[in-house]
């Protein structure tokens, strides 16, 4: 899941999608990968009753340990935290440790770093493709489409669009940005993620994303 610059709606995004993705029976893991910035376990633990929090989540150094037992499980999603001691791990090698770890019928989301910066590049080199997340403001698709044209660079070429917090989408987003849009996030305040019509937007995004990329692939209904 990748963006421009902060408050794009990555992290808001990467949870949604995982958690539709559940709703279909799909064993879901979905990764802090924005070590800089990382808040996608305080995102769960704070949309998800408190079940799970953010302190005692599980991070993707914890995954990829030789003793470690990665198990995604087909109720929720299993969301990773960023490491402890991020500057003391190499970002590349962990996720593509990740990547190996990670059964291969699991959809794997990773929450990347905003923009086209060198910490945004680690996560686009491992993953096959992405999704771009933005808002629809002029800036935003500017440095969105910045975003996009690193994807392409790194061989992870955009899935498609999410137009997040957007009323409508009009004509030429899919134009600039050079893959369809496949999904519109409406507004929904405080808690977007525990509003009815977000959910349907999410699951339909999910629908779409099943059907363009992981029917094959995935363990999903």
């Amino acid at each position: 899941m990748a963006g421009g610059k902060g408050g794009s709606g990555k992290t808001t995004t990467t949870l949604g999608l995982a958690r539709a993705l559940s709703r279909r029976g799909a064993p879901v893991v979905a990764a802090d990968a924005d070590w800089d910035l990382p808040n996608l376990a305080r995102l769960a633990s704070a949309t998800d009753g408190d079940r799970e929090p953010a302190a005692s989540a599980p991070t993707v150094i914890d995954a990829i340990r030789p003793d470690g037992e990665l198990r995604p499980d087909r109720r929720a999603p299993t969301v990773l935290a960023a490491p402890d001691d991020p500057g003391d791990v190499d970002a590349g090698s962990v996720l593509s440790a990740l990547a190996e770890t990670v059964p291969d019928d699991s959809p794997t989301l990773l929450d990347c770093p905003a923009g086209a910066s060198p910490d945004a590049a680690a996560p686009l080199r491992v993953a096959d493709r992405c999704l771009i997340a933005t808002p629809l403001r002029r800036a935003a698709l500017r440095d969105a489409a910045k975003t996009a044209a690193l994807a392409r660079r790194l061989d992870c070429p955009p899935l498609g669009v999410v137009a997040v917090r957007a009323e409508s989408v009009p004509a030429g987003v899919e134009d600039l940005l050079g893959c369809p849009v496949l999904g519109r996030i409406p507004p929904a305040e405080p808690e977007p993620l525990s509003a009815t019509s977000v959910r349907a937007a999410y699951d339909d995004l999910a629908r779409r994303i099943v059907d363009a990329h992981g029917a094959d692939r995935w363990r999903v209904a």
